[in-house]
């Protein structure tokens, strides 16, 4: 089942969060960035398993630890853009293809991992620099028929826990 709600990511009560990111991501941006602040040992990990992994775009990386307040979270880095170009740090653009095989390895862990559910922004459409309505039916096709419930951040409204229990139905 999708759900669409607003409200605060950070705030959500799923099981994982996942998000788009780029190989060698910096997390300076967007919901990366806001991440990497809560979770800066994902971030540190993250450049540990690029240095040693070298992923490609379309791939996904699973992490789980603790916040800044002792909480903890899991955290799915969907490699849905390109790597930067140059010392800017800036990800490239994502692309559909990348969104697709990245939905498809998400939908395995989902079902791996036994995740109940995950929340997800509006994937790629940020610093992606894709169209909501190309990536929306990517994400139905891929998690639409899941056991899990995935809700999907359509409004960014900081610092507001979403109802994700009686969300709008996609």
């Amino acid at each position: 089942m999708i759900r669409e709600v607003a409200g605060d990511i950070l705030l959500s009560q799923s099981d994982a969060i996942a998000h788009g990111v780029a190989p060698f991501d910096h997390f300076n941006h967007g919901l990366a960035l806001s991440l990497r602040e809560r979770f800066p040992a994902m971030a540190k990990d993250f450049r540990h398993y690029c240095q040693q992994s070298h992923p490609k775009p379309g791939e996904v990386w699973f992490w789980g630890g603790a916040d800044n307040d002792g909480g903890s979270a899991r955290i799915i880095n969907l490699l849905t853009q390109e790597p930067s170009e140059g010392a800017s740090g800036i990800p490239g653009k994502a692309s559909l293809h990348n969104v697709n095989h990245a939905l498809k390895l998400l939908a395995g862990l989902i079902a791996r991992e036994k995740l109940a559910s995950i929340a997800l922004p509006r994937l790629a459409t940020g610093v992606g620099g894709l169209l909501w309505a190309d990536v929306l039916p990517l994400i139905e096709t891929h998690l639409g028929a899941l056991d899990a419930t995935v809700i999907i951040y359509t409004s960014y409204q900081k610092g507001v826990r979403a109802n994700e229990a009686g969300a709008s139905q996609a």
